[in-house]
């Protein structure tokens, strides 16, 4: 039955959204539904369900965020039924970082929930009607302009990534391991890396070229750019020794910079390089 309360369909639910944004959340005990083939189950979660004959699985998760834009999310329900949502998963530090540095796609971070090392997980989603997300205890996720920008960014990335070609990420695996391994390390290298906002590449003329000429940016955050106590040149020239020019790629440099050190060009005809898509 409709609700009426407000004086119109779902009024009252549509009253309760009012102060909803992107990237907010519920923490708590709640379910994740995904559905699965019951002749071929392929997580633990579904080969469980499977043996009831079921094809629909219902997972335990530590709550859920909600992904719809926030106009969608103000419209009327009687328009606009939908929330689309993902689950919120508990993650370490050092890969809490990454995913705060826009290096794994394949996650959000949330800011308010970061002292938890709880994150979105893009990978797995689903949809509920507003009436359920007007129950819930709602959690903001993110509370600044800047904020909610850098979670947009994060879904953005995660659909629109450019898929590397094959010897492009065999030439980047010891980058990838590099970054991965000493991210957490106390030493020189750590800190710059964990002091870096995101790295970029370009390929000039393109990807699929004959011949490529690779170029690094490593991104420093705002508050690092202004500083000159991060020892850079040395981890530069550590990272760039593990991309010889091999193969199609002929040359490869970098350097790192600030946000104000590079063009709109620069930054348009590059792509983020992450650890998810080189692992």
């Amino acid at each position: 039955m409709a609700d009426e309360s407000a004086g119109a369909p779902f009024g009252g639910v549509d009253e309760r959204l009012a102060d909803w944004w992107q990237g907010d959340c519920v923490v708590g005990d709640q379910w994740f539904l995904h559905r699965f083939d019951a002749a071929l189950p392929m997580t633990a979660e579904a080969t469980e369900a499977a043996a009831g004959e079921a094809d629909l699985c219902e997972t335990p998760v530590r709550g859920l965020v909600v992904l719809t834009q926030t106009c969608d999310l103000v419209r009327p329900s009687a328009k606009r039924p939908y929330v689309e949502v993902a689950p919120l998963v508990e993650v370490d530090a050092a890969t809490l970082d990454d995913i705060c540095a826009c290096r794994r796609p394949a996650y959000a971070f949330i800011p308010a929930l970061a002292e938890r090392c709880l994150v979105a997980d893009l990978d797995r989603t689903m949809t509920v009607e507003k009436a359920v997300v007007a129950r819930w205890d709602r959690v903001p996720g993110c509370v600044s302009d800047d904020e909610r920008r850098k979670f947009g960014r994060a879904l953005t990335r995660k659909r629109g990534r450019v898929a590397f070609p094959a010897d492009f990420v065999e030439l980047a695996k010891p980058l990838s391991k590099r970054l991965a391994g000493r991210h957490g390390a106390e030493t020189d290298e750590g800190g710059a890396l964990r002091a870096l906002r995101e790295i970029r590449v370009r390929a000039a003329p393109s990807w699929g070229a004959p011949q490529v000429e690779v170029f690094l940016w490593f991104i420093r955050r705002d508050i690092e750019a202004e500083s000159d106590g991060t020892p850079w040149p040395e981890p530069l020239q550590n990272w760039l020794d593990l991309l010889p020019p091999s193969g199609r790629f002929t040359v490869v440099d970098g350097a790192i910079v600030g946000l104000d050190d590079l063009t709109a060009r620069d930054y348009v005809e590059s792509d983020p390089l992450d650890l998810d898509r080189l692992s």
